[in-house]
C-alpha cells in the first residue's frame, strides 16, 4: 500500500470513529457493520452483555435503455437482535469459518427480526456513498437475508449449525 492509499485509509477510519460517536452506539457494536462493509457477508459479535449482528442484502438496479446498472449493498446492523417470527424451511449448503467444508442445513425462508437499535447502511458503487439511517420497526427478511439472520443468531447464542456433510451425497450421472 502506498502512502497516498494509507492516508486515505486512515482518514476513512477516523471518519468511522466520528460516525460511531454521532450514532451514539458502543464502538464494538459497529464492528459487524464494519466487517460487512470491508469484507462482505454477514457478521455477528457477542461482547460482554451486548449482541451485535450485521445482515447484508444486495439489490441490482439496471437501466435497460442505458444498458448500465449498479448493485447496492444494504447492510442492517442490529444491537441485541431478537427473532420475532420464522416461517418456512429451506435446505441449503453453508460453510462456517469453524468448519472445513460445506454442510446441508435447514433455515427459515422468512424471519422478522427486531433489536434495541437498528441501523441501515446503503453502499452505492456509483456515487461512493455509505448512507446511514436508523430504523424504528422490526424488519422482515426473505430468502438469503433470512438464512443469514438464522445463521448469525446461532453464533450469538453460542451454537453451531448441525448439518449433513457433503460426503453423504451420492454422484449420479444423467444420460
Amino acid at each position: 500500500m502506498d502512502d497516498a492509499d494509507l492516508k486515505k485509509l486512515l482518514r476513512f477510519t477516523i471518519t468511522e470513529k466520528r460516525v460511531i460517536e454521532k450514532l451514539q452506539i458502543p464502538p464494538d457494536a459497529f464492528l459487524p457493520l464494519l466487517f460487512s462493509i470491508r469484507f462482505g457477508g454477514d457478521w455477528s459479535l457477542r461482547k460482554n452483555s451486548g449482541r451485535f449482528m450485521a445482515i447484508k442484502e444486495k439489490v441490482t438496479r439496471f437501466d435497460e435503455d442505458e444498458m448500465i446498472g449498479r448493485t447496492l449493498e444494504i447492510v442492517y446492523l442490529f444491537l441485541n437482535p431478537r427473532i420475532i417470527s420464522e416461517e418456512g424451511t429451506v435446505y441449503r449448503f453453508e460453510k462456517c469459518g469453524s468448519r472445513n467444508e460445506r454442510e446441508l442445513v435447514s433455515r427459515p425462508y422468512r424471519v422478522v427480526v427486531d433489536g434495541d437499535y437498528i441501523l441501515r447502511a446503503v453502499l452505492d458503487p456509483l456515487d461512493l456513498k455509505i448512507r446511514l439511517k436508523r430504523l424504528e420497526k422490526p424488519l422482515r427478511f426473505t430468502g438469503s437475508g433470512a438464512y443469514g439472520v438464522a445463521h448469525e443468531m446461532e453464533h450469538l447464542e453460542g451454537e453451531e449449525s448441525e448439518g449433513t456433510p457433503f460426503w453423504e451425497f451420492e454422484y449420479e450421472i444423467e444420460e
